[in-house]
């Protein structure tokens, strides 16, 4: 789901205004097994029931007492899965979008957009036919101390001047997938 999301456009529209951003940046997190993820050994709070919900729907949470970021839950109800929007390409008027809480800021979305659905009118994904980009995988972002997952390729990114962190030029870090 994460890789298929790149190139899409995702549009939040609010008091009859449309802003939208091209996805380039994301990072899949795996449910209970995956140490880097809320609902790492089942964890189920208030925080996290979103993410046990119906997939389609938007997961937002406060990070570092700062920050909103956007997850789209991905998975079958009970299965705690989300993919995290990482970065977008701003359309027009859209401020820079660069990072989670860039990305959060610019669209102005926040804990009222907790659980809501990924359907018009307010918050949606759309597939405009966009040429679809060369994608890479890495190693996710700020997930250390979280054992072997902090080494797993979960981070999925298109070359963009818009990411959270440029794409490792080393072989290691940096793996091409084959795209649609």
């Amino acid at each position: 789901m994460a890789r298929d999301l790149l190139d899409k456009v995702l549009v939040r529209e609010v008091d009859g205004r449309v802003m939208w951003g091209r996805l380039v940046e994301v990072e899949a997190y795996l449910g209970p097994d995956d140490l880097a993820a809320h609902s790492r050994g089942g964890r189920r709070t208030a925080r996290t029931e979103v993410m046990y919900g119906a997939p389609g729907h938007a997961y937002v949470y406060f990070t570092y007492g700062m920050h909103w970021c956007l997850n789209f839950v991905t998975r079958e109800a009970g299965v705690p899965q989300a993919v995290l929007v990482r970065a977008l390409e701003p359309g027009p008027e859209v401020g820079r979008c660069s990072g989670p809480g860039l990305v959060t800021r610019a669209l102005g979305i926040d804990r009222a957009l907790n659980g809501a659905p990924l359907a018009p009118p307010d918050l949606y994904v759309v597939d405009d036919g966009a040429k679809r980009r060369r994608v890479f995988v890495t190693r996710r972002i700020g997930v250390q101390g979280t054992g072997r997952w902090e080494k797993r390729l979960l981070r999925y990114a298109v070359d963009s001047p818009s990411l959270s962190r440029p794409l490792s030029r080393g072989p290691v870090r940096r793996k091409r997938v084959k795209t649609l």
